[in-house]
Parts: C-alpha cells; sequence; structure tokens
C-alpha cells in the first residue's frame, strides 16, 4: 500500500511538471537566456510553498503519519559546498536542459534522450556514493 502512495504522488508531480511547463526545455532555455519570467516564477513559487510547509512543522510541531515529531535540523554553513554544489548541478542543468526532477517525467514520457541522461545521473550518484568517504566534506 505504501509503494501505492509513492506512485501516485510521483504521477501528481508529473502531472503538475508537464502541465506548469517546468519539464520544458524550451522553457530552461528561455531562463538561461533571461527571455521569460516563467521559470524564475515557478521556482519563486516553490520556494514560497516551502517557507510556509516549514514555518507550519515548527509553529504548530506537526507529526509525520506515524505520529513522530518532524525535526528539521540546520545544514552546514560551509559556503564552499554550496557554491562548488550549486556550480556541478547548474553545469548539469545547462548541459542537459533539465534537472533530475524533469528528467523522470521526461522519461516517463517515453522520451528515450531523457532515459539515457537519467540513467547517466544515476550512474553519477551511484559512483558519489561509492567515493563519499575519501571526498573532503
Amino acid at each position: 500500500m505504501k509503494l501505492v502512495r509513492f506512485l501516485v504522488a510521483g504521477v501528481v508531480f508529473g502531472v503538475i511538471m508537464v502541465q506548469s511547463e517546468a519539464a520544458s526545455w524550451y522553457r530552461i532555455h528561455e531562463m538561461f537566456l533571461f527571455e521569460s519570467i516563467h521559470m524564475y516564477g515557478l521556482m519563486g513559487a516553490a520556494v514560497a510553498v516551502g517557507l510556509m510547509g516549514v514555518w507550519a512543522i515548527r509553529r504548530y510541531k506537526l507529526r509525520d503519519a506515524a505520529g513522530n515529531p518532524i525535526v528539521i535540523e540546520g545544514k552546514d554553513p560551509s559556503w564552499r559546498r554550496n557554491v562548488f554544489g550549486g556550480v556541478a548541478f547548474g553545469l548539469g542543468w545547462g548541459l542537459i536542459g533539465a534537472c533530475p526532477g524533469p528528467l523522470f517525467v521526461l522519461s516517463g514520457m517515453g522520451y528515450a534522450s531523457a532515459a539515457v541522461m537519467l540513467a547517466a545521473a544515476l550512474a553519477g550518484a551511484f559512483v558519489y556514493g561509492m567515493v563519499y568517504k575519501r571526498l573532503p566534506h
């Protein structure tokens, strides 16, 4: 039953990504060329919803489905980690024209090129997991 909930959530996420054109290479291209505010508006709305969600969790001391308190831990304030991670993410996004969320959506829509990129992204995550302990953090 738990897997069905995840599947439904994934399908809803995919429909939202397609309908909002967040999985559109054209919209992403427009964003990088500063020709349209569409993607910036989507990201700004997502940040606003996330901020309201975190505020509500902290304000009302919300609990998860199992009744456990939701704890949001602070992040490492190191700027290097954020800068290098952001550069790596941005380069990948710029090179292939999609970030990880839309890669799943585009693969689900049947685009073979997206499936290849998704496989490469998953392979990269796997390699990172293998060498994680040897990297400076």
